[in-house]
């Protein structure tokens, strides 16, 4: 038993660490094709902090652990929601503005993917003809934010400098972390269903708390950087982006895999979490502003959230 766990540890460590580098790397080479820094930061980090939530997604159906799927994806966006944007409040010690438009448009898209996911998860299955919705309505969402009517000020920020030699470099170590953020969500999928089964824990369960935890740590460690350099709106633009790739994209691949069982006791308490918090996110930023007092609430109920599911 002590060895499962060690191996979960391990293998965790693995998929966090090689999708760091993975994201620092993609984001080199989006600089190299001149995207604006808006597309990389939006897409390129907040998809690639989202990899370790996918590629688990995926081996968690091909072994046959199908309901770990949406525990990962719920508790990963409660903990988005709630635990990360909430210590960026608190870590920034002063109030967050939302002043840029794409943080509005993120929040209404957000409420969108978790009403796409509740309607595709409430029968209990979800069938990848359902799941295929959510990728459309993601590519939607994609155009959308690059091809509005605020492009102007997007392509502004493209740089017209020399051309720079190709980052060979980075594009190897894609390649390696690829292969470290499939063998990492591997070993975690597998270790994460044996510590399950010997405690007698649903894997939705270890999914929906220790895995989401694990998981979500990417983009902790990449919206703290980003408060660092005085980034905290684009620190809560990263988070609401990667819950709304978690809901959209997340369920609709790992479905063409095979269908994805989702327990009833998800279904009852932690789906109705998951739309609570977004609502609850969505008022409370009304007002253009986020207070570290009202980020230390996030963390409270965040915290109470995790005592109903561990403590019976």
């Amino acid at each position: 038993m002590l060895t499962q766990v060690l191996i979960f540890v391990v293998a965790i460590a693995i998929l966090l660490i090689s999708a760091q580098f993975f994201t620092s790397a993609a984001e080199q080479i989006g600089k190299y094709f001149k995207m604006p820094s808006f597309v990389v930061g939006v897409f390129i980090v907040g998809i690639g902090t989202s990899l370790p939530e996918l590629v688990s997604s995926i081996l968690a159906v091909q072994q046959s652990v199908s309901e770990i799927v949406p525990g990962n994806v719920m508790g990963s966006n409660i903990s988005n929601v709630l635990l990360i944007t909430g210590l960026v409040a608190v870590f920034n010690r002063k109030e967050i503005k939302l002043t840029q438009s794409y943080i509005f448009i993120h929040l209404h898209y957000l409420i969108g993917a978790f009403f796409i996911f509740t309607i595709i998860a409430f029968d209990g299955e979800i069938i990848w003809y359902e799941a295929i919705v959510g990728l459309l309505a993601f590519i939607i969402y994609s155009l959308y934010l690059i091809h509005d009517d605020r492009k102007e000020h997007l392509l502004d920020e493209i740089k017209t400098h020399k051309k720079d030699p190709f980052p060979v470099k980075q594009a190897l170590i894609i390649l390696a972390c690829s292969f470290g953020i499939y063998l990492g969500a591997d070993y975690t999928i597998s270790s994460l269903s044996f510590i399950a089964g010997h405690f007698q824990i649903a894997p939705s369960v270890i999914a929906l708390t220790v895995l989401s935890i694990g998981t979500t740590l990417p983009e902790l460690a990449v919206n703290i950087t980003a408060i660092r350099q005085g980034k905290a709106e684009m620190a809560v633009g990263n988070v609401l982006g990667s819950s709304i790739f978690n809901s959209l994209v997340v369920p609709a691949i790992a479905s063409f895999f095979g269908s994805i069982a989702v327990p009833d006791h998800l279904l009852a308490f932690s789906l109705p979490v998951m739309i609570g918090s977004g609502l609850f996110f969505y008022l409370l930023t009304h007002d253009k502003r986020i207070s570290p007092w009202e980020g230390s609430l996030f963390v409270f109920i965040y915290t109470l959230f995790i005592l109903k599911i561990a403590v019976p």
